[in-house]
């Protein structure tokens, strides 16, 4: 009856929390074996925030003096080498494919540049490394099982050359590089087993555990930690709903009470804001969002977002409040599976109470705040060249990957080495045309950190 007990409170505060807020394998290249990954996360341990600077910076570790974010080496290639990966589409939005390097001109800060590396997107000689992130917090929960069965998809379309890394919301190497397909599934396997409770001896006697919601913080140890000079094409694959966003510095979002509810809920949600509020002067971080956008432009890595649960952005405000009221029948429906019927039914009629008592105006504010949290995810794929997709049913899986893997495919990898031979840290923008048509749109990484001295 106690684990009835604390279940049916659990859930209770889950449900008031989720209201608030592909060229043969014969000519494929062997896989050199690449040193392992240590102490991940240190990076981001190290640093610290700098009120002055409005940035995060990097306290060495013999704390003799404090690194500027912006004079760091970025260019993490041999001999200064830029590459970009360019996706081009024509007027109708179509992957154009055949063109050759004579047909790209580059220019770095209006100078012109010499094309002087080139490959095709689905050359196998040009092995992909990949980090998927994934989450698999509490707020996850409807979501999870899909979650890990569509990075299985993603596992297997993974070419003979190319390696690939799991890290969770933890901020824990879960499996460092690796092609063995069987590894990397039967770790994703064990994200749901932690969730589910199904992780103990022979799937007998284990505890719920669920990840820490730490998901910025992965990536920014990811894009730091995980990738080195000789990787030719680093790949992140971002799965989260990026509910990390309100702890980090400067946030766009902070905790909000919603307006024009009902006096009793406005307390509840007034008191359960207050203990977030309080949950955030605990544990906030020592970064902001801009600290990752720095990051990743710093790193030569694409960023693919998939976001599980319902599509909020490119929706009318009513159509918004549609998906929400959705995800929380989905989350509600998700955690009472663990409940008696008893408690279902009760907190099925608590739910279809708060929804019936909402105002629309109430509605729409809330559904306009967690839009903003799925814009950031947006925002960091959309600056290296990447974009995002919904996972809102299991079914979208294979779509979402095929059309990842797709993209990766039909890209060039375009090359050149900077006549601006200045190792002065600063920011140069990168501008790549189709010399015969420029109708065409070219899609990619726009602008890089130069090496600093």
């Amino acid at each position: 009856m106690r684990r009835k007990s604390s279940l049916y409170f659990a859930l209770a505060l889950v449900v008031t929390i989720g209201w608030l807020n592909a060229t043969s394998l014969a000519q494929a290249p062997p896989v050199k074996k690449r040193p392992k990954i240590k102490d991940f996360g240190a990076s981001v341990k190290r640093l610290k925030w700098d009120p002055r600077k409005n940035s995060a910076v990097d306290v060495k570790r013999d704390d003799e003096r404090v690194s500027d974010p912006e004079v760091e080496d970025v260019i993490r290639v041999n001999t200064n080498l830029v590459s970009c990966d360019v996706l081009v589409l024509d007027k109708q939005g179509r992957a154009v494919t055949g063109l050759t390097a004579a047909d790209f001109t580059i220019h770095e800060d209006d100078a012109l540049q010499e094309v002087g590396h080139f490959y095709l997107g689905d050359n196998v000689n040009v092995p992909r490394t990949i980090v998927l992130i994934i989450d698999y917090s509490g707020s996850q929960t409807p979501f999870i099982q899909s979650s890990v069965e569509a990075a299985k998809i993603l596992v297997d379309k993974l070419g003979p050359s190319d390696l690939m890394a799991i890290v969770t919301d933890d901020v824990e190497l879960l499996l460092d590089f690796t092609n063995d397909k069987t590894k990397l599934k039967k770790k994703l396997d064990s994200l749901v087993g932690r969730s589910d409770g199904s992780g103990g001896f022979f799937g007998i006697g284990g505890q719920h555990r669920f990840g820490k919601s730490a998901q910025y913080t992965a990536l920014l140890a990811t894009l730091k930690e995980a990738f080195n000079k000789e990787d030719l094409r680093p790949i992140v694959v971002f799965q989260t709903d990026g509910d990390e966003l309100p702890l980090l510095r400067n946030p766009p979002i902070v905790p909000y009470v919603t307006p024009g509810l009902p006096i009793d809920l406005l307390e509840q949600e007034e008191e359960a804001k207050q203990k977030y509020r309080l949950y955030i002067q605990d544990n906030i971080r020592e970064f902001s969002l801009e600290d990752i956008f720095r990051e990743a432009e710093r790193s030569r890595a694409t960023i693919y977002t998939v976001i599980p649960g319902f599509r909020l952005l490119g929706l009318t405000p009513d159509e918004q409040v549609s998906q929400l009221r959705a995800e929380d029948y989905e989350r509600m429906e998700a955690w009472s599976e663990r409940l008696d019927k008893k408690y279902r039914k009760e907190f099925k009629d608590r739910l279809d109470d708060r929804w019936r008592r909402t105002p629309v105006a109430a509605a729409k504010f809330r559904a306009a705040q967690e839009a903003k949290v799925h814009s950031a995810l947006t925002a960091v794929a959309t600056l290296t060249g990447g974009w995002t997709d919904y996972l809102e049913r299991p079914s979208q899986a294979t779509e979402i990957y095929s059309k990842i893997f797709s993209d990766i495919n039909q890209r060039y990898i375009v090359g050149y080495y900077p006549t601006n031979k200045e190792r002065d840290g600063q920011r140069r923008k990168i501008k790549i045309e189709v010399q015969t048509h420029p109708d065409y749109k070219v899609i990619g990484r726009m602008s890089y950190i130069a090496p600093a001295q």
